[in-house]
């Protein structure tokens, strides 16, 4: 009976021991939550506190900006007039992959909301992040979001606007093809 108690102890024991979690994954869940609330806020000088010197971050309209400077002069010219905020923030997938305990790629989803071409746009996108611990503290090394150019709500938007246009260039072609022929009828 002894050697029974032991053995369920043992494995009552193994069954509430879990590998510990890298220390590294709370500080990127920090860093995420922290850029996310700067985006939010529009507030693009914080966003570069957490970003590596040469960062290097493609966008879903396939420009590339490279570095703080180059990040900045992007948001000015598109990101603050454009990016709404977001409907679903960047969520990973799963844990950082860490290689080295100062290197981790990252990689999920977002849906974000923007204002373009006089029009509201929810974007769901697929995005991949490479961070670098420098100096002790995590910065954003490379970027890439993109989205699914099959299927998305601006490609649907521009093939009902061509649709329409062809509905309104057949009417009007319907209607001066009967001008015409009656014309040449009369």
């Amino acid at each position: 009976m002894r050697m029974f108690v032991k053995l369920l102890m043992v494995f009552l024991t193994l069954g509430s021991v879990t590998a510990a979690e890298d220390p590294a994954h709370e500080e990127l869940r920090a860093l995420r939550l922290t850029i996310i609330d700067a985006i939010t806020k529009g507030d693009i000088d914080s966003v570069i506190k957490h970003v590596h010197p040469d960062a290097v971050i493609t966008w879903q309209n396939s420009e590339v900006c490279r570095g703080q400077k180059g990040l900045k002069d992007f948001f000015e010219r598109m990101g603050k007039d454009s990016f709404k905020g977001y409907k679903v923030p960047p969520t990973p997938d799963e844990l950082t992959i860490l290689h080295g305990g100062d290197t981790g790629i990252s990689f999920g989803e977002t849906v974000g909301e923007y204002h373009l071409l006089g029009k509201s746009y929810e974007l769901k996108s697929r995005w991949t992040a490479t961070l670098v611990k420098q100096d002790g503290k995590w910065l954003l090394a490379a970027y890439h979001i993109s989205m699914n150019v099959l299927d998305n709500p601006i490609l649907a938007a521009a093939k009902n606007g061509l649709y329409l246009g062809g509905v309104v260039a057949l009417v009007i072609g319907i209607l001066i093809g009967r001008i015409l022929w009656k014309r040449r009828a009369a």
